[in-house]
């Protein structure tokens, strides 16, 4: 069963994004912070397919708290052409994605790793939770593949 996804504008490393004013599939996934072991792996891994996603339709947007400077900074670092969108209107929590964490005892709040694959009318077809990065880019460009 699909759900429609919940639409959004934010800032990104593209301009201003609207999710239900993009063509096409969309692969939104959420991720923690810039430039931490996990989140440069995923996002290295997404983008080094990023032409594969957009052969099948589908265009791929990161998205964290982080603000645009720290975004521009990651991408120039590890070379991403990706495009890194820094979630201003809560986009996290309407995804169910912004959710307290516990490391080492202490409770925060903070983004969980999770992907969702939005079809072209908009819907949420797939989505994964507590995401492990090995192979997960990978996975989700099969699925997108189906679209």
């Amino acid at each position: 069963m699909t759900r429609k996804a919940p639409d959004f504008t934010i800032p990104s490393t593209e301009g201003e994004i609207t999710l239900s004013a993009l063509d096409g599939n969309v692969v939104l996934y959420f991720y923690p912070r810039d430039d931490t072991p996990g989140c440069t792996l995923e996002a290295k891994d997404f983008d080094r397919l990023a032409a594969d996603f957009a052969k099948a339709g589908t265009r791929v947007i990161g998205i964290s708290k982080d603000d645009l400077a720290s975004h521009s900074k990651f991408r120039a670092k590890h070379g991403l052409g990706i495009t890194l969108a820094s979630d201003t209107a809560n986009v996290a929590d309407d995804y169910g994605v912004w959710v307290e964490k516990n490391l080492y005892g202490k409770k925060s709040m903070g983004i969980e790793r999770a992907t969702f694959l939005i079809d072209s009318d908009g819907h949420v077809v797939r989505e994964w939770r507590k995401v492990k990065v090995d192979g997960h880019a990978e996975e989700v460009l099969a699925e997108a593949t189906t679209l």
